[in-house]
């Protein structure tokens, strides 16, 4: 009977390790269970997550499945603290094995799986961990028995992953990998967050605190919870003290330190181009739009995107191209490099100029003038009512609203939930402020901040080189360049006086300038305008554009066809299919993004040849093959004669008009055309400006049409947007690493200059008009 129970344990013995032994080799293959590929082990960040590169070879960011911004560096560049604490605390025996620790993994099953003693240990290695973090994480289980292979799977991988790389290159891995918060995704992003330092300065206590946060990074979160992050890091510490890399005298010196921070956000000051390579991400992952897929109310927006994906091969470029296998590309999980003709240098003085003029100008001066305002930040025209209205709308618009929708919450509960204060985090241009608040005064404190949206290109090629689609990406995520549509105002008039120029005027033509009642689809229309110079004179046409007249404007309407106005708007790529064809268009109540009215602007600096925005050059595969490459796109709007016309007409308006400030207070002495924009109550604020080399526009307002500035003088787009172009450019100029001269010349013929005797009778303080 002894020798029968034996011989069954010997049995037993040899086939659960044949069980474990087929098992081991079937996961090794792949034949069960999510094996990646060995060219996926050996590049397993890299390959899953495309790069996107900036023109002058700066990474500006990565894109991967959880659409991290992290930036990997090689292990040579991270404190030899960081790497001693890490293995000191995490594993120990980590020179030792091969993936797997079986003293530790025996020691974690007795002690805590039969014993119950919580404080016994874990059994992971940090490779092991490592093959969670990467590609557990990216294939969770999702029935029992893959719950069941999952651990298995991590010590194949890990094995394997022993195999391909060196100790230090996946210790390298690990930190570039975890997650430390804040937007902190690997240990350069950390090290920058929450010391303002790179990997290889910290020091030994520094070091302590971010590796601590290995273990539990919410729990242990240095922000929220100091103390408990204090005693984490002299956890750290008490282990590097057993591992033989500190001596208790050491240990005693460092502990007793206080946690020091200096602690800053990832925002839109930190990062390169956020709006931009998020524009980017969706842009070329975009699929051929479907009209059911978009509400009625929002029709418009298919054309839009339809033409877009017509007429522009990056547009959908993920689903429109596919790999060997013959499936689409993906920038989450094949590695692209995507090389864009942004330019760092100057997509940080754009960061810069909209961060000057909207936090330390514009800001400051919106919020004393809503001081004591009972609405604020709203319109002191709206009744409590019309507040009330707007709110709730954005209270239905809100993720916290539609989350709660999904979950089956009724109404009043909602309501409820809006109405009680909560701890949250919020911004300020001051960093990130803990509060409690209500969500529904969350939304009110949100609504004060004005926005802006910013870009400029080369006119000859269309390359975008600096792209700003907000004040702060994290806080205020909807992107003013693209996205955003918002009235244009007077900035249509240039594309109303060519043509005019295309139907036999000249700048020196003259117009009657006074008040006019025009019958409209059988109304009358009377347009108002805020300047009465020169009233009831005949004036240029050159005059009229430079001082914004809204009656010259409305006089060459009434002498042109809205209908071709509208085909011509249509030509300078502005393609909003709700613009209506009358008398009214002249004005600019149109819609239209900050994009599209950049590209219309490069007609005029292009010899009447329009460029299409270029963002991205071309595109590499995870092994360096070249597997797309971007051209311009070009089409002619006016011709070249009417082009140089147009010039004289919009340097009018620097040189004597509504932008004459970019000569007495910004000293530029260049060849400069532009044209202001405001609309009705001041609610937009826009300028459009351009060189021989760089066409610019830039647009600033309020999240809602209802939140402005009170008075012209603040209110006008020469007083809230004319500055960024202003202070961008003067950063653009001073770099003489960047090919752009002030002395710089349209090259246009002398005799395109014909009005100098009424250049003489400008008033070169215009102010810009709105439309009515």
């Amino acid at each position: 009977m002894r020798r029968k129970f034996i011989h069954f344990l010997w049995a037993a013995m040899a086939t659960v390790f044949g069980v474990s032994l087929l098992a081991f080799v079937a996961i090794w293959f792949g034949w069960i269970g999510y094996m990646p590929d060995i060219e996926d082990l050996q590049n397993p960040i890299n390959r899953f997550a495309s790069q996107v590169y900036s023109s002058d070879g700066k990474v500006m960011g990565t894109w991967n499945m959880n659409k991290e911004n992290r930036i990997v560096i090689p292990y040579s560049k991270m404190s030899p603290y960081l790497v001693k604490a890490l293995v000191a605390t995490e594993d120990e025996r980590f020179y030792e094995h091969s993936g797997i620790d079986f003293k530790a993994l025996t020691r974690a099953i007795i002690k805590r799986g039969f014993l119950g003693q919580a404080n016994a240990g874990g059994g992971s290695t940090i490779t092991q961990q490592l093959a969670k973090q990467v590609w557990s994480n990216q294939h969770p289980a999702q029935t029992t028995m893959e719950r069941l292979l999952q651990k298995p799977i991590e010590w194949v991988i890990a094995i394997k992953l022993e195999r391909y790389y060196t100790k230090e290159e996946i210790i390298a891995l690990y930190l570039n990998y975890f997650d430390f918060l804040h937007n902190a995704v690997g240990i350069k992003r950390a090290a920058n967050t929450y010391f303002n330092k790179e990997p290889k300065d910290l020091n030994l206590v520094e070091s302590a605190t971010l590796i601590g946060l290995c273990k539990n990074p919410s729990y242990f979160n240095p922000v929220r919870y100091p103390e408990r992050s204090r005693e984490r890091r002299n956890v750290v510490l008490g282990q590097m003290v057993k591992a033989g890399y500190l001596s208790p005298a050491e240990y005693a010196e460092y502990s007793s330190e206080p946690l020091t921070l200096n602690f800053h956000r990832i925002d839109h000051k930190d990062g390169t181009a956020v709006y931009f390579r998020e524009f980017l991400r969706q842009y070329m992952m975009a699929k051929r739009p479907d009209r059911s897929d978009y509400p009625l109310w929002n029709q418009s927006q298919y054309v839009i995107d339809s033409i877009a994906w017509a007429t522009d091969p990056l547009c959908g470029w993920c689903n429109k191209n596919f790999k060997k296998d013959g499936t689409p590309y993906n920038v989450y999980t094949d590695g692209l490099k995507v090389f864009t003709t942004i330019d760092s240098r100057m997509q940080r003085y754009a960061e810069e100029a909209v961060y000057q003029q909207i936090a330390n100008f514009l800001q400051p001066a919106f919020n004393a003038e809503n001081r004591n305002k009972a609405n604020a930040p709203f319109s002191g025209k709206l009744t409590a009512t019309q507040v009330h209205q707007i709110l709730g709308r954005s209270v239905e618009q809100s993720e916290r609203y539609r989350n709660m929708r999904a979950a089956g919450y009724s109404y009043e509960e909602i309501h409820k939930a809006f109405h009680t204060p909560t701890d949250m985090t919020v911004f300020s241009y001051h960093g990130d402020l803990d509060t409690v608040m209500t969500p529904i005064d969350s939304i009110k404190y949100y609504k004060k901040f004005l926005r802006a949206g910013f870009m400029s290109m080369d006119p000859k090629t269309g390359a975008v080189k600096a792209y700003v689609g907000g004040i702060d990406y994290a806080h205020f995520m909807y992107d003013m360049v693209t996205a955003g549509r918002r009235q244009v105002g007077s900035t249509i008039k240039p594309f109303l006086y060519s043509l005019a120029m295309e139907n036999g005027f000249s700048p020196c033509d003259l117009a009657p300038n006074r008040q006019q009642t025009y019958i409209v689809a059988g109304e009358r229309w009377t347009p108002r305008n805020a300047s009465h110079a020169r009233y009831g004179q005949m004036v240029t046409l050159k005059w009229g554009l430079a001082q914004s007249n809204n009656w010259i404007s409305a006089y060459l309407m009434s002498k042109l066809n809205p209908q071709q106005f509208v085909q011509l708007l249509h030509d300078y790529g502005i393609n909003n299919p709700d613009i209506h064809a009358s008398m009214a268009l002249c004005l600019g109540p149109c819609e239209v993004s900050v994009a599209e009215m950049v590209s219309a602007y490069t007609t005029f600096a292009n010899h009447g040849i329009r460029c299409a925005p270029l963002f991205v050059t071309r595109i590499e595969d995870n092994e360096g093959n070249v597997i797309a490459r971007f051209q311009p796109r070009m089409n002619e709007v006016i011709s070249a004669d009417c082009a140089n016309k147009m010039l004289v007409l919009l340097q009018g308006v620097v040189d004597g008009g509504t932008a004459g400030r970019l000569r007495y207070n910004y000293h530029f002495t260049g060849q400069i055309g532009a044209k202001t924009g405001t609309t009705n109550n001041n609610s937009d604020g826009w300028f459009m400006g351009f060189t021989p080399q760089l066409v610019s526009g830039c647009w600033v307002g309020g999240e809602d049409r209802d939140i402005h500035f009170d008075s012209m003088k603040m209110g006008q787009g020469a007083t809230m947007a004319l500055p960024i172009w202003a202070i961008f450019m003067k950063k653009v100029y001073a770099d003489p690493s960047l090919p752009y001269s002030e002395k710089a010349t349209f090259g246009l013929p002398a005799e395109y200059n014909p009005c100098l005797k009424e250049d003489s009778q400008m008033d070169a303080n215009g102010i810009d008009e709105v439309f009515e």
